[in-house]
């Protein structure tokens, strides 16, 4: 018994004494509080002054997705007229849209990359804008103020958005081009073939006049001709052979409808005329906003941490200096 109760008086006792040092320590501090308020004021001052010239962080955001039929209306007619002959070639809308925002994403990721190694790097990023989807994308661009930080995002987009346009527009006059000597070289083969199969019917005919004559026979022998064969003609006669000789030299070129047909695709092709100015690679789901609040420094966090801090180290001190005083005695 009377080791619990030695036990229970030095319990308390310890309790007591703890108490008694933690409100000690207190009114150590409570003293001091004026070196404690001292400590914090020169914190603040010292934070504010880090504020004032911390390099500041603003970022203008946008999201952009696949352009709309209309902004790729001029291209997407123009492809359908180029392949107009094989009209399952022809893409549709969603593959146009497809290509023109697909080389818009690769463009502006590899102007994020580039950014990114520069001497002085600049902070332009590129992530989907819902989770798991490719489109749309959310751009985003830091810089020093809210208003340089929206006008580059807004400059870059539009410079990336340009060189698209230009790109695909140059590769589409590259095929304008090259699809008028494939059909011009078309028209003057499928000449070139009509013509000599005229030649050899003139030949033909030529020669069953010769076999006509040789052989005195003047008048058809025959009543439907279309049955002859080219070995038979002679027996049209040498007057009917003469006339159709005559006429045939004025007849036109035997051409049939595939000729025609690219003529008419010759003709509608080298019509053709780009309008990049009118046709865009992205459209904006929203544009480049002005940011309202900076990324950092964060002013309210760094005012409570410069007056937490202020008053860790007031406290510090205040009590150092009252143990040493209480050590000297």
């Amino acid at each position: 018994m009377n080791q619990d109760k030695n036990s229970m008086t030095t319990d308390l006792s310890k309790k007591t004494s703890d108490e008694i040092d933690l409100m000690d320590l207190v009114i150590q501090i409570w003293r001091g509080k004026w070196i404690v308020v001292s400590f914090v004021a020169v914190a603040i001052i010292l934070a504010v002054i880090y504020l004032s010239v911390a390099k500041q962080k603003w970022t203008s955001e946008a999201i952009v997705t696949y352009p709309d039929s209309g902004q790729i209306a001029n291209y997407n007619n123009a492809m359908g007229v180029l392949y107009g002959l094989t009209p399952s070639s022809v893409p549709t809308v969603i593959d146009v849209q497809q290509r023109f925002f697909g080389r818009f994403n690769s463009a502006i990721s590899a102007l994020s990359e580039q950014l990114a190694n520069q001497p002085i790097s600049e902070k332009l990023t590129i992530i989907p804008a819902v989770k798991d989807q490719p489109t749309p994308l959310k751009i985003s661009y830091t810089a020093s103020g809210a208003g340089e930080a929206q006008k580059t995002l807004t400059t870059y987009i539009q410079q990336i958005n340009k060189r698209v346009v230009t790109e695909l527009d140059n590769d589409l006059q590259t095929s304008i081009n090259s699809k008028i000597e494939d059909l011009k070289q078309d028209l003057a083969t499928q000449e070139k073939v009509a013509q000599e199969k005229k030649d050899l019917r003139l030949k033909m005919l030529n020669q069953a006049l010769i076999v006509a004559q040789e052989s005195n026979i003047k008048n058809t022998l025959v009543q439907q001709a279309e049955t002859l064969s080219e070995d038979t003609l002679f027996v049209l006669g040498s007057d009917a052979l003469s006339a159709t000789i005559k006429n045939e030299a004025t007849r036109p070129l035997p051409l049939d409808a595939s000729y025609y047909n690219a003529r008419q695709a010759l003709m509608a092709i080298s019509a053709l005329k780009s309008n990049p100015d009118s046709t865009y690679a992205l459209r904006y789901v929203m544009k480049p906003d002005l940011p309202v609040h900076r990324d950092s420094p964060k002013k309210s966090i760094i005012l409570v941490l410069a007056v937490l801090l202020g008053g860790i180290i007031g406290a510090g001190v205040v009590l150092a200096r009252n143990a040493i005083k209480n050590y000297a005695r």
